[in-house]
C-alpha cells in the first residue's frame, strides 16, 4: 500500500478541520458519570440517587456506583442532612482552571459592557454544549421585567433551539454535527417537535443568509440577535444582543444588528492584540 492509500490520521483530521476526531473507543462509565455532574444545574443544589436517575435516564444501581466514585474523588459531596448528593470542591476548581485559561471572556468583557451601557441592553458569550448553549459571559443592562428577574451568569445554560444564540451556534455547524444534534433535540420533544423545528430552521436560513438570526426566547418579553465567529483557538462562539420585544422593530433590531457586528469585529481584534 503506498502513502496514498494509506488512512488519513485522526489526528491530522482534528487539525485540519478544527472538530475533535478519534477512532480509539471512549469510556461509558466516564461518560455515565459525567452525565450526573452535569445533571446538576442552578436551583438543584442537592439530588438524591433517584433523582439523578430520572434525570440522565441511567439505572439507579449504576447511579449508585458513579455517585461512590465522584465522592471520592472530589466531584461530589454526600448531605447527611438533606440525604442527598452535591456538588464538590473540585468542581469550583475547574471552574477556576477554565476560566484562567479562556482568553475569549477577558477580551470581550469590557467591549460586552460598553454595548450593554450604551443601548441598555443585554449582552452574551456562549459556546456550545450538546443540546445547550453555555454563557462564557455576560452582560445584562436592559431594565425589563425579565432581565431583572432571570439570573444569567457564567455557566447558565439555555436550549439551543430555542434561543437565538444557540439557533445561530445551530446553523454554523457542519452539517453532519447538526444533523445529529437536530435530531437529538427532537427526539426529547416527540410530536411537538414540529412547530419548533419550523421555527429553527426558519433562523438558520436567516442566518446563512443575513449572517445572524433572531428569535424571541419568550415572545413577547425578550427578543434577541446573534451570530457567530471562530475564534484565534479555532473554537466557535457565538453571541448575541437581547432587548425587550414589546418595543422592538424592524429598525431597533437593525441597529442592534450593526453594533452585534461591530462587537464581533471588535472582540476578534482585541483577542489577536
Amino acid at each position: 500500500m503506498d502513502s496514498s492509500e494509506r488512512k488519513t490520521s485522526t489526528r491530522r483530521v482534528t487539525y485540519e478541520t478544527g472538530r475533535f476526531t478519534r477512532e480509539t473507543a471512549g469510556s461509558d462509565s466516564l461518560h455515565r458519570g459525567l452525565s450526573l455532574l452535569k445533571a446538576f444545574r442552578a436551583g438543584a443544589g442537592a439530588l438524591t440517587n433517584g433523582e439523578l436517575a430520572a434525570r440522565t435516564g441511567l439505572p439507579r444501581p449504576t447511579v449508585s456506583r458513579l455517585t461512590r466514585v465522584l465522592v471520592d474523588t472530589g466531584f461530589l459531596r454526600y448531605d447527611v442532612g438533606e440525604r442527598a448528593y452535591r456538588l464538590g470542591a473540585a468542581v469550583l476548581s475547574l471552574a477556576d482552571a477554565f476560566q484562567q485559561a479562556s482568553r475569549v471572556p477577558e477580551a470581550a468583557l469590557p467591549l460586552m459592557r460598553a454595548v450593554a451601557l450604551a443601548g441598555r441592553v443585554n449582552v452574551g458569550l456562549a459556546v456550545g454544549d450538546g443540546p445547550d448553549m453555555v454563557y462564557l459571559a455576560s452582560v445584562r443592562h436592559s431594565g425589563d421585567s425579565v432581565t431583572r428577574t432571570r439570573r444569567v451568569v457564567p455557566g447558565t445554560r439555555a436550549p439551543v433551539e430555542l434561543t437565538a444564540i444557540g439557533l445561530a451556534y445551530l446553523a454554523a455547524l457542519p452539517e453532519d454535527v447538526r444533523v445529529a444534534l437536530l435530531e437529538e433535540i427532537a427526539g426529547r420533544y416527540g410530536d411537538a417537535w414540529a412547530p419548533l423545528g419550523a421555527n429553527a430552521e426558519r433562523a438558520m436560513v436567516e442566518a446563512r443568509q443575513r449572517g445572524y438570526c433572531t428569535a424571541a426566547y419568550q415572545p413577547g418579553h425578550m427578543r434577541a440577535v446573534a451570530t457567530t465567529f471562530v475564534g484565534a483557538d479555532r473554537e466557535l462562539y457565538a453571541v448575541n444582543i437581547s432587548f425587550p420585544d414589546k418595543v422592538s422593530n424592524d429598525a431597533d433590531i437593525s441597529r442592534h444588528v450593526t453594533s452585534l457586528r461591530t462587537l464581533v469585529t471588535d472582540i476578534q481584534a482585541a483577542w489577536q492584540a
